[in-house]
């Protein structure tokens, strides 16, 4: 099938991932119709809802995912359209010649250890959505209260939070926060945030620009215990041949070496630590933390020695995971939807003809937002190439979807609607001369998305 003119593909999800795939589609085949299905009224995903507000460096990438909808009579955007819900797999599989899913990693892991119930104790997904402006997150409150917070996970989403409890006013008044997050942010009494690492600094996942990022707050000591970031033989071979590890490891050891000027805030970073119990009787009041001990291997085992960290809040920050998706074959173990090369795999080890996967769902939480663009050019060559080998032309045609979402009541918005939301985000911001003012209450977006003011240019995030 050499002819993409008439093919139309589905697109389930409008972050990196699934914007990403649409470029590869768009580049490689001339002429094809893709249609980009997304449960939120706003595109871009994590980059709007998982990048710190204080990254807008990042945040720009949607200068570059945005570009495919240029070209409205073929790359269509489907705005509050729940897959599963509104638009079943059944439907996209009857209407599409082919189907990609890049729905993100919706879940998280926990600690899995006693207290975690305790109100204080929050995952970091609940507290990126809420001061990302999340429409999930629009009713959430966090009382940001006590002067100890421990977050718990050595990653860059762990890195992201410890960085927005300790920055300044100044600082957050400059991001795109909705106002009350802003509001909670400037009467916040956190001071110390404490960074926990089950392994050592050598094993630690986060990159040197986050590191660097945490290097440039204002106001904030950054603590670190010498003993804890001693290196192993292990580890100085791993350091030899990685050179952004080396890079990384070498800043946070610095750190240690330096004294701390006595700022009015600190981020302490304590490696080789796990949370063996969460403490307090209504709500988070501690954590009980083992010294872990390294081995040969990478693994860490605990000595039996224990320290009580005062702490009035608690972040877990040890990993997303997918969900499964209503009818799709989901590996429970991995956590990601099962596939060959992008292409999905039934439970009998057959391909599903015809449906892929890109992006968290199938690769797991990893990599930076970059990293998506590799992976949907493998799922989309992997597409491209099944195309090819069909002996007929594909058989889709009219436009009987946008006739579906109506007959069922489902209030989608398109482009144009999204391009009035933004205009109205960063008007907002403008007026307190900030990148934009984020819209956080589903409803709220709806309305927004309905207004007659006619948009003809997305602005710069």
């Amino acid at each position: 099938m050499s002819d993409f003119a008439s093919a139309r593909v589905a697109v389930v999800g409008a972050g990196p991932a699934g914007l990403y795939a649409v470029q590869s589609l768009v580049a490689s085949a001339p002429g094809i119709r893709v249609d980009v299905f997304d449960r939120l009224p706003a595109p871009y995903g994590l980059v709007r809802y998982g990048v710190a507000p204080d990254n807008q460096k990042i945040k720009s990438v949607t200068r570059v995912l945005r570009t495919p909808f240029d070209d409205a009579a073929r790359i269509r955007f489907f705005g509050n359209v729940r897959f599963g819900v509104d638009l079943l797999r059944a439907d996209l599989v009857e209407h599409y010649d082919a189907v990609v899913y890049a729905t993100g990693a919706q879940g998280e892991r926990l600690l899995g250890v006693p207290g975690e119930n305790l109100p204080g104790c929050h995952g970091a997904k609940a507290f990126v959505d809420w001061y990302s402006g999340h429409p999930d997150a629009a009713d959430t409150t966090f009382a940001l209260d006590a002067p100890h917070v421990a977050v718990v996970g050595a990653g860059n989403v762990a890195l992201d939070v410890a960085r927005m409890l300790v920055r300044t006013r100044e600082e957050l008044a400059a991001t795109d926060v909705p106002d009350r997050v802003l509001d909670a942010f400037r009467q916040s009494r956190v001071t110390d945030v404490h960074l926990i690492a089950r392994r050592g600094v050598a094993q630690a996942k986060f990159t040197v620009e986050e590191l660097r990022a945490i290097n440039q707050l204002a106001d904030v000591d950054i603590v670190v215990r010498p003993d804890e970031v001693t290196l192993t033989r292990e580890d100085e071979g791993l350091l030899e041949s990685h050179r952004p590890l080396r890079s990384a490891v070498g800043m946070v050891r610095e750190w240690a070496r330096r004294p701390a000027p006595g700022k009015p805030r600190r981020i302490h970073f304590r490696f080789l630590r796990s949370p063996a119990r969460l403490l307090g009787a209504s709500r988070v009041e501690g954590v009980l933390l083992e010294r872990n001990e390294p081995l040969a291997d990478g693994r860490v085992r605990g000595t039996g020695q224990f320290e009580t960290l005062p702490a009035g809040m608690v972040v877990r920050s040890v990993g997303y995971k997918a969900l499964p998706l209503a009818g799709l074959p989901f590996d429970p173990i991995a956590c990601v939807l099962r596939h060959r090369a992008g292409r999905l795999i039934q439970e009998n080890g057959e391909h599903a003809t015809g449906e892929y996967v890109a992006g968290w769902a199938k690769r797991g939480p990893s990599g930076i937002i970059g990293t998506n663009k590799s992976d949907a050019a493998e799922t989309i060559s992997s597409l491209l190439a099944d195309f090819a080998r069909r002996s007929s032309s594909p058989a889709k045609v009219g436009d009987p979807i946008t006739r579906l979402l109506r007959a069922r009541g489902v209030e989608y918005t398109d482009w144009a609607s999204w391009l009035r939301l933004d205009a109205h985000e960063v008007q907002l911001g403008q007026a307190q001369g900030r990148p934009r003012v984020k819209t956080a209450a589903l409803a709220e977006m709806l309305e927004l998305c309905r207004a007659s003011t006619h948009v003809v240019t997305e602005s710069t995030p």
